[in-house]
């Protein structure tokens, strides 16, 4: 895929994804998953950023980021930190050269509420879309079980931001039964489908929020807001495929 130009916007909501390069299963081991979460969970200290999901597959990775008020640029000097160190871990453990990510991650501005609702449930169904488990609190390596209140150590997700993000009134015990009922629902049905609009726009979320940001993104005719055809009445923000150029 041609590489997309990245947008990164005071007061949002990020959904950022990275692939291993060559689409290669460099995270196949627990070991290395393990060592980039320790590493994950040390930036989370060091910088103004919570995280509001993740999951580490076996090859790339979901990170759903809150970046503190006026300071954006946190957020790729995070990015930096966290996958550089991880890179340079990876190669001199099996002592090899090259390049761990393929190309630069991509960011998916996302709205609060509903929308944020949907993209919590489409990080955590990873590794149910890859069939390697049968629900997502058997994948260690994910938010799940810390949003279902099931992790009581070493726990990264900062729930207090999450839930303002949800909006007025979500309780933490409402939350996490509503999201596991939620979970649940989506597994009976299947849906489980893989949908780029978490992964290759630059904003998802309500008409209002995505005409917002449209109006935010530099070079504004290289850019497109629209709404699927479905239900959901999802709106987003995409790139002109010309722009990609």
């Amino acid at each position: 895929m041609p590489r997309a130009n990245r947008y990164i916007l005071p007061g949002f909501t990020y959904h950022v994804t990275h692939r291993c390069h060559n689409q290669s299963f460099l995270f196949r081991f627990a070991l290395d998953r393990n060592a980039y979460r320790k590493m994950l969970r040390e930036r989370l200290q060091s910088f103004p950023i919570s995280l509001l999901t993740y999951c580490i597959t076996s090859n790339h990775t979901h990170l759903l980021l809150r970046v503190q008020e006026g300071r954006e640029e946190m957020l790729g000097r995070f990015m930096q930190s966290l996958e550089g160190d991880f890179a340079q871990y990876y190669n001199l453990r099996k002592k090899r050269n090259g390049a761990f990510w393929g190309d630069r991650y991509h960011a998916v501005m996302v709205d609060s509420g509903p929308y944020l609702w949907s993209c919590l449930k489409y990080i955590d169904l990873n590794m149910v879309r890859a069939g390697v488990a049968a629900h997502p609190r058997e994948w260690d390596w994910c938010g799940c079980r810390e949003l279902l209140g099931l992790k009581k150590r070493n726990r990264l997700i900062d729930m207090a931001e999450l839930l303002r993000r949800l909006g007025d009134g979500v309780t933490l015990e409402g939350f996490r039964s509503e999201y596991a009922k939620t979970l649940e629902e989506a597994l009976a049905v299947r849906e489980l489908d893989r949908d780029p609009r978490w992964t290759e726009s630059l904003a998802v979320g309500g008409c209002e929020f995505v005409e917002r940001v449209g109006r935010l993104i530099p070079n504004r005719m290289a850019v497109v807001t629209e709404r699927p055809d479905d239900s959901s009445n999802t709106w987003i923000v995409r790139e002109e495929r010309d722009a990609w150029g």
